[in-house]
């Protein structure tokens, strides 16, 4: 009946599990999700309980109910084999899920089924909680479903960990989920924009309390490689291959180190290896095609006239990569700007362009990714398209997201630069003395801003977006 079924969903949003976490299937590529949950739950020796969880939910996102409830069945039997004294504890989420899944396939009596499981299970775990119980494992959990759903989650996955560690501050498990979070978070936001990293201390310290998790072992070398620590972070790749030599996921960052190292052809060797194991890893075939681009810049940096048949090869094996990477992940925003970038390179300028605006169209995208797109693309128009006119435009809207990061400093310095040499040229025109007048004034450089105002208002009298900064410009001195 209506009323039993709306009294259900007001259960139902009372439980802890995937469906109330607002994890929205918008923000991801399903297909490319399942794959690489499968991958991890191929490779990764510990507990699946989580992954399978996770999984269920995805396959319920993709409408396979069928195989989501087979997957929960999975999550049971990892719980029986590895918490035989726990299982209520442990079954939580999986009943979360379980109740919700069959609401969907609208078979209620069975969704009760659950949500009675779970209510019983927090009444005789806790006096006063009827169907919230604050588990330091249920935040984790939440807090690996949440890095899996990518950038715009991150901080959330952080806070997760951190209340999982309030209760259990020495959990390796936990620890490392707060350490992978921390560094993804500064990954994400800084990009080398900062001279002290905040994640290097949880990841030492993860690395201390489980000495055989050679996934964050090789975290921790490529941040020791950000802040330039680069012998310190090869002695723990090189253990982390020691420990785990065949692991995809430790063999993917340790071709990563390499690579930006200098080492191409060892990194090479190194994602051959892992390819072969996990064939359809977005990220392998990302890093494939930096190698080879790596190889034509230095073979076109180091020869005069190189050979054209070796340039063409790195060329095609460079997009060809990268095009694999795109078409795996949809939403793989720096492999559409690499992949853009490439095509340019081989003067293929209408796929070059389509890619680009491909790229701009990922609906996931933070301030420092379109500051990233209006930085490269300006950088298409300026030296592809020959228009300064339109690099400046782009460079322009990079610099107007006000969020400082590494992409807009360089389009700021690429602005500065074209702009400053157009002037000395004598060709400068309104909008340059405009644009300039811009970067001053966000430089907190006030009188320079007002100068260039000014000219600018003398060639373009009746322009209200020049008017109106200078006059707010004098107002404020």
């Amino acid at each position: 009946s209506a009323i039993s079924k709306n009294s259900l969903k007001r259960s139902l949003l009372e439980l802890e599990c995937h469906f109330t976490w607002t994890l929205l299937k918008q923000d991801v590529d399903l297909d490319e999700l399942e794959d690489t949950i499968g991958d991890q739950i191929e490779f990764f020796i510990k507990s699946n309980i989580t992954s399978y969880n996770l999984l269920s939910y995805v396959c319920h996102l993709k409408n396979s109910n069928e195989e989501a409830l087979r997957n929960l069945q999975k999550a049971e039997e990892e719980i029986k084999k590895n918490y035989p004294d726990e299982i209520a504890r442990r079954s939580l989420v999986t009943w979360g899920n379980y109740a919700w899944i069959y609401y969907h396939m609208e078979r209620y009596k069975e969704a009760q089924t659950y949500i009675n499981k779970v209510e019983n299970s927090c009444k005789k775990l806790s006096s006063t909680a009827q169907w919230k119980i604050q588990l330091p494992e249920i935040y984790a959990e939440q807090g690996w479903a949440l890095l899996k759903f990518g950038g715009k989650y991150y901080m959330r996955a952080k806070n997760c960990f951190e209340n999982a560690l309030k209760n259990e501050p020495d959990n390796p498990e936990f620890n490392a989920g707060y350490a992978i979070a921390m560094y993804r978070l500064e990954d994400f936001s800084h990009r080398q924009c900062e001279d002290v990293s905040l994640s290097i201390k949880p990841l030492k310290h993860a690395v201390q309390l489980n000495p055989e998790d050679t996934f964050i072992m090789a975290l921790l070398a490529l941040k020791l490689q950000d802040f330039k620590r680069v012998d310190e972070g090869e002695r723990y790749i090189e253990a982390a291959m020691q420990k785990n030599p065949d692991l995809p996921y430790v063999l993917r960052y340790a071709a990563k180190f390499y690579r930006r190292k200098g080492e191409v052809d060892k990194a090479l060797k190194i994602l051959k290896k892992a390819i072969a194991v996990t064939p359809r890893s977005a990220f392998l075939h990302h890093q494939l095609g930096l190698c080879y681009r790596a190889k034509l810049f230095q073979l076109k940096k180091t020869t005069r006239y190189p050979p054209q048949e070796q340039v063409e090869e790195l060329m095609r094996l460079s997009i060809f990569h990268f095009k694999i990477a795109i078409d795996q992940k949809t939403k793989f925003f720096s492999a559409h700007i690499d992949l853009a970038n490439m095509y340019a390179e081989g003067k293929r300028y209408e796929e070059a362009e389509e890619t680009f605006q491909k790229a701009f169209q990922i609906n996931i995208l933070v301030c420092d990714d379109k500051q990233e797109f209006y930085y490269n693309y300006g950088n298409f128009q300026r030296f592809h398209m020959k228009s300064e006119s339109e690099a400046i435009r782009y460079y322009t809207e990079g610099l107007k997201i006000e969020k400082d990061s590494y992409a807009r400093s360089k389009c700021r310095n690429a602005l500065n630069q074209l702009l400053e040499r157009r002037i000395q040229g004598g060709l400068g025109d309104a909008t340059d003395f405009g644009t300039l007048g811009l970067i001053h004034n966000l430089n907190g450089e006030r009188q320079k801003a007002i100068e260039c105002y000014e000219k600018a208002v003398a060639l373009c009298p009746d322009n209200e977006e020049y008017l109106n900064a200078l006059c707010e410009l004098q107002l404020s001195i």
